[in-house]
């Protein structure tokens, strides 16, 4: 446990993945803020210290997940050509139900405010699906015009039906659930591929 008055490095990280802990163990019921804080070895009150409660933090959470996601995905242009198609399109998508992604999806449209929050962050320009299905048809066409992608192929679309199919999965998902990677596995082969 941190002691009163004592700086915690990367505080909003270390109180990120001890939620992460909490939901995959738990589930989304598990998650207060005091359950937070514990899982992270910190003083009760320093969640509050730095989010406005735990509809903010959960906002905040779901935001950066997709944010690391979207920087991932903006990676896939300096792989056209490298490694397999279907291959560098699944550690984006797959990057999605890391952690307790299908479990945070559900407990963050539960939950109004921060539904409210993440939508008016959305359409402030913060990083989000449309960044990922973005990135993803850039890739894509770079793929085509290498000829690794059939001339067939509609890069947005099949980025459309990723990042689609992501979205409805997470929001389908949780603890007691088919693991939703192996149908996201799948659609990306079968559009690739296929």
């Amino acid at each position: 446990m941190s002691p009163r008055g004592v700086a915690t490095p990367d505080v909003r990280e270390r109180l990120f993945a001890a939620a992460e802990r909490v939901v995959e163990r738990g589930g989304p019921g598990a998650l207060t803020s005091r359950a937070i804080t514990t899982e992270a070895g910190c003083s009760k009150g320093l969640l509050h210290a730095h989010f406005a409660g735990l509809d903010e933090f959960v906002a905040d959470l779901c935001l950066d997940r997709f944010a690391r996601t979207a920087a991932k995905a903006q990676e896939l242009s300096g792989l056209a050509g490298q490694g397999t198609v279907a291959q560098n399109l699944n550690a984006v998508a797959l990057m999605l139900f890391d952690s307790a992604g299908p479990a945070l999806s559900g407990l963050a449209i539960s939950r109004p405010a921060t539904t409210l929050r993440i939508r008016e962050a959305l359409e402030g320009g913060a990083s989000g699906l449309t960044a990922i299905q973005e990135a993803i048809t850039g890739y894509l066409k770079a793929e085509r015009r290498l000829g690794r992608v059939a001339e067939t192929v509609d890069p947005g679309t099949v980025a459309l039906a990723i990042v689609g199919t992501a979205h409805h999965l997470l929001m389908t998902s949780w603890p007691e659930t088919p693991d939703p990677r192996p149908s996201m596995t799948r659609l990306v082969a079968a559009l690739v591929d296929g």
